[in-house]
């Protein structure tokens, strides 16, 4: 059930909050035969623009796909390359909301998704962490953990889905937030 009248965020000012990648990360997990590889994007940048009714706000953020860390230097460079995020010809990841909603004591932020130049509709459920109105330096911030799962394939990243009759590496990938922002105005 979506609640239409609710404030999602209570006591968050109305303007546009800074992602601080310091105090954030991307990640990624995703199955590789029995066990999970999880990673990381270290360059990224994004706002979040609170509006007064707090379910017209957004998100835009980028993210450098050659950033990718998952502790494996010869993986990271596989990962570079046309078999997974092709960063010569897509070197960014985008996500751009399209609406936010609050459901069961929760909230969804719906948007599209983009990876290899190719657009999906995404939803991620959201929980928010809080507000801390002095911050580090003074500046309110705000705090969310997202996650959502995508089908790789559906980007146009198939290496590794079978051999030999049997999938080496998933389709599946979780996405894993954790984001934090500064009031900016």
């Amino acid at each position: 059930m979506t609640d239409t009248k609710a404030q999602p965020l209570p006591g968050v000012a109305a303007g546009t909050w800074v992602i601080d990648p310091a105090h954030s990360v991307m990640g990624f997990a995703v199955r590789h035969l029995m066990s999970k590889v999880r990673g990381t994007f270290s360059d990224f940048s994004g706002e979040i623009r609170i509006e007064e009714d707090q379910l017209q706000s957004s998100v835009g953020v980028s993210v450098e796909l050659a950033s990718v860390s998952t502790g494996n230097q010869m993986r990271d460079d596989h990962l570079r390359t046309s078999d997974f995020f092709d960063v010569e010809q897509s070197p960014k990841m985008t996500f751009v909301s399209s609406g936010v909603r609050s459901v069961e004591g929760g909230w969804v932020l719906d948007g599209d998704l983009t990876i290899r130049d190719i657009t999906k509709a995404i939803e991620i459920q959201l929980e928010f962490l809080g507000l801390d109105p002095t911050g580090l330096a003074g500046e309110q911030r705000i705090g969310f953990e997202g996650r959502t799962s995508i089908n790789r394939s559906d980007f146009g990243v198939n290496f590794g889905l079978a051999a030999d009759s049997k999938i080496v590496i998933s389709d599946k990938v979780d996405i894993l937030l954790e984001i934090e922002a500064a009031l900016t105005q």
